[in-house]
């Protein structure tokens, strides 16, 4: 069965390298630009991880995770903050509600596929 992963970030750029990463190694990839797009096209199917941006307008990645944290169909899908943000104060601010890993921009293929491979 192909595992289906959620991209949420505002950088079109960022999407579509992590995109072609992830379908590159045969996984089904679905895209959102910001946080409320992400939930809009969390409809129920089965989503095997999220990896989200911290910066983007509307909502952001830490609020994204606390929404999706709410919903019962998604509250265990494990969410990977891929970031330019390397504060300890926001790593903890992710972690608190409950991101399971964060990979830091600019970001190595094998690194991302190392971690999805560990979360997905």
């Amino acid at each position: 069965m192909t595992k289906t992963i959620l991209i949420v970030d505002d950088s079109e750029s960022i999407r579509q390298v992590v995109g072609i990463t992830l379908k590159g190694a045969g996984y089904e990839v679905i895209e959102a630009y910001d946080g409320r797009d992400a939930l809009s096209k969390l409809t129920g199917q089965k989503v095997h991880l999220i990896v989200s941006d911290v910066n983007m307008p509307n909502l952001d990645g830490i609020g994204l995770v606390k929404e999706v944290k709410q919903h019962s169909q998604y509250k265990f899908t494990p969410i990977m903050m891929l970031t330019t943000e390397a504060g300890d104060s926001m790593k903890m601010a992710g972690k608190a509600a409950g991101a399971k890993a964060w990979l830091v921009k600019p970001f190595q293929p094998a690194a991302l596929l190392a971690a999805v491979a560990r979360l997905a």
